[in-house]
């Protein structure tokens, strides 16, 4: 449910001089987002609203009555409701839209990817869907202000979704909550949450990007950034990069390489544990090869094996081996997962090819791992790679575009790293685990 500041805040983002206006409002709950924008801008031509929700419903009927404008609430789903729209010969386009958006997942095999791909869209969630089909609705130059998961930002599963965003809209605001979860304080929401404002085939200008603690909005600030600030020309995944509290264009001049111009790649660990429950066995034993949960790193260094529910170890037979890496030098490794209430997002750790004795390692699926060709990489530049995504400055150039606990190794492979003899000379000096405030200097050294 959207708050009556965060809702006034919305409806403020709009532009004051549009005519002829048709609010669009779905997933219009009890109607709070449309009497902010009517409040706002004054009465609209016409509302129209979707909520599937009865009891909702009544309420929203309430409200829509009470604002006095032409009003049509739909019973429909959105979804199928959209695509049928844009498919009649009576589609007519809407001026402004403000939504609160459900948020869950869309099942690959569901009728809503059916209907989505009828209307040339791929998404994996709800929330994008929506904003998908809202902007296809637009009229040019209509105005859309939203309150979404900051999940869109980056990641390979809404790559379609950036794209078309970037290729039909102007992005004109980004207003971000620094703590996560205080814009819906009374809910279970996990992610962090961002309020967008676009406008439908607008020549992209520069973008103001504000900021508050929470939905009281009592500490608002902003600024005005250059658009490849927000979207780097060069990144072809298109991340959307919301600046924290390091500027972008500090972190780009100190670490200007590719992971693959290093040499190096990182991919999430080959080893899903529910598929080869077969050769899984609870304890190492001569025919085993180690078997690497995130668990095995709790205390910062390895300790293998370790009592607990998960296994420790793989029976070595040769039809396992290609998902296999040889335990020929050091594999630096960082957790897919990370809880919310670690303070890093990025928490890179080390395997020594001296602690483990066998030749072969298994790295469970909750891994990224970087590697030379599925081969380790020597001690000085995984030691250093290690300190570098240990670092401060990583994790809040990271949060610029990732708002969520998971780090995908698509994401690893979009950002900027020093050069390979930057992280050799870091790699001198640094040791496992490290306090934050050492690993920080060494990388602000460089």
């Amino acid at each position: 449910m959207t708050t009556s500041q965060i809702a006034n805040f919305m409806a403020g983002l709009f532009d004051k001089n549009a005519t002829n206006k048709k609010l669009l409002d779905c997933g219009a709950g009890v109607g709070s987002l449309t009497y902010a924008a009517v409040a706002e801008l004054g009465k609209f031509e016409l509302i129209e609203a979707w909520e599937i929700d009865p009891i909702m419903r009544s309420y929203l009927e309430s409200t829509m009555q009470h604002i006095g404008c032409k009003f049509k609430i739909h019973q429909q789903d959105f979804i199928h409701d959209a695509v049928s729209i844009l498919h009649s010969k009576h589609c007519t386009g809407f001026s402004h839209a403000i939504i609160n958006p459900p948020y869950k997942k869309i099942n690959s095999k569901s009728a809503h990817r059916t209907e989505l791909r009828k209307a040339g869209i791929e998404a994996v969630n709800l929330y994008s869907a929506f904003i998908a089909l809202t902007i296809m609705l637009m009229d040019k130059g209509g105005q859309v202000v939203a309150i979404i998961p900051r999940s869109f930002c980056n990641g390979p599963y809404y790559k379609p979704f950036r794209e078309q965003l970037i290729r039909e809209c102007s992005i004109d605001h980004i207003h971000i909550f620094e703590s996560r979860g205080k814009a819906f304080k009374d809910d279970d929401v996990l992610q962090e949450n961002i309020i967008i404002k676009i406008t439908k085939g607008e020549k992209q200008k520069q973008v103001i990007i504000s900021k508050s603690e929470d939905q009281t909005l009592y500490d608002y600030k902003q600024d005005i950034l250059n658009f490849n600030e927000i979207i780097m020309e060069s990144d072809s995944e298109k991340f959307i990069r919301i600046p924290s509290s390091i500027p972008q264009n500090s972190y780009c001049k100190s670490f200007e390489s590719m992971i693959d111009e290093l040499n190096i790649s990182v991919s999430t660990g080959p080893v899903v544990d529910f598929r080869m429950k077969e050769f899984i066995e609870q304890e190492p034993s001569e025919n085993t090869v180690p078997l690497l949960y995130p668990h095995h790193f709790s205390s910062g260094n390895l300790q293998y094996p370790k009592k607990g529910k998960k296994p420790n170890a793989l029976r070595d037979e040769p039809e396992i081996r290609k998902w296999l890496l040889p335990n020929d030098g050091f594999y630096v490794i960082v957790k897919r997962f990370s809880s919310k209430e670690e303070r890093r997002r990025v928490v890179a750790y080390i395997t020594d090819p001296n602690e483990i004795s066998e030749e072969w390692i298994g790295f469970e699926n909750h891994w990224n791992v970087f590697h030379a060709k599925k081969h380790g990489i020597d001690e000085l530049t995984a030691k250093g790679l290690a300190c570098f995504l240990n670092s401060t400055v990583l994790d809040d150039y990271f949060r610029t575009f990732s708002g969520h606990t998971q780090v995908n190794a698509t994401d690893l492979k979009n950002i900027k790293y020093p050069s390979m003899e930057s992280l050799r000379k870091i790699g001198k000096t640094y040791y496992p685990p490290m306090g934050q405030e050492a690993i920080d200097a060494i990388v602000e050294g460089i």
